[in-house]
């Protein structure tokens, strides 16, 4: 199959050693600055001076004409965005995807909302690969990546909400539990694709015995995990251990997030996305 997967930058993963992958880059606007979520940019610094940053900063998405230069000349397009209930990704996917069907009427292509981001749109996107490499026709994979959507999952843990209060992702009143003595905000992406939160935990060690918890209670039972963070090497380490220690054989993929999921997770967010039986 002569395929494309293209995914807006929320996914954390900007490279693959495969010309049929591509991302499309969202962009973190601090007044006339601008910090573009490639591979060029430097994450950390990225995240030094917002610190320092006092006026308003926030981030917008990949314009129609990004997704379609993403396309190539593939016969087959699958695009994976952000949750629609949080960005505009997803529209401006779909338009590039009517676009391009009405330009290659024989061609296909498609958009997921993934009503959610980071890990779990990770796990997305390697779903379709996998689907893709067992020679399954569009359609087919269409389908099971909707039904795969329905046994995954989003969890997360902040230090901090501000940057999500100040865009109106979350309430200002839930924000200000977050960063207080210590205390963490955890939450999941819901099934409308909004961010849901469940719990506040003190310290480090009670947040990730809280994240593992409510894995557990969404039915996690030893499948796939994805543990994306913003420079928080320790609570990774903790809750990898606690995983392996009850599911010796899980399979757990770790990375940094990059400049989307760092603007909104802050210093010291942990993301989980993982598989479930269902």
């Amino acid at each position: 199959m002569n395929y494309k997967i293209v995914c807006d930058s929320s996914c954390d993963v900007l490279d693959l050693a495969s010309g049929n992958y591509a991302t499309v880059p969202m962009k973190i606007i601090a007044g006339e600055k601008q910090f573009i979520d490639n591979t060029d940019l430097n994450v950390s610094e990225m995240m030094d001076f917002l610190a320092k940053y006092k006026g308003k900063s926030g981030s917008s998405c990949p314009n129609v004409e990004e997704w379609l230069n993403a396309f190539g000349n593939a016969e087959n397009v699958f695009c994976v965005a952000m949750t629609s209930s949080l960005s505009g990704s997803f529209n401006s996917a779909r338009v590039a995807v009517n676009q391009y069907l009405e330009e290659h009427p024989e061609r296909h292509a498609t958009v997921i909302d993934t009503k959610s981001t980071g890990p779990e749109n990770a796990l997305i996107f390697e779903k379709i690969i996998a689907l893709v490499n067992e020679g399954l026709a569009f359609d087919e994979i269409c389908e099971k990546v909707a039904e795969y959507q329905t046994k995954t999952h989003l969890i997360f843990a902040l230090e901090s909400m501000h940057n999500l209060a100040a865009n109106g992702r979350v309430s200002p009143v839930v924000a200000k539990l977050a960063g207080i003595l210590g205390i963490r905000a955890i939450g999941i992406a819901s099934t409308e694709g909004t961010l849901e939160m469940t719990s506040k935990q003190r310290g480090l060690q009670n947040t990730v015995a809280e994240i593992f918890r409510q894995m557990k209670g969404l039915g996690f039972d030893g499948r796939r995990v994805k543990i994306h963070h913003a420079e928080n090497e320790s609570g990774v380490a903790d809750l990898e251990k606690l995983i392996l220690k009850e599911f010796p054989e899980c399979r757990i993929d770790k990375r940094t997030t990059t400049a989307l999921c760092s603007f909104y997770a802050e210093r010291g967010g942990i993301l989980v996305g993982f598989e479930i039986k269902k």
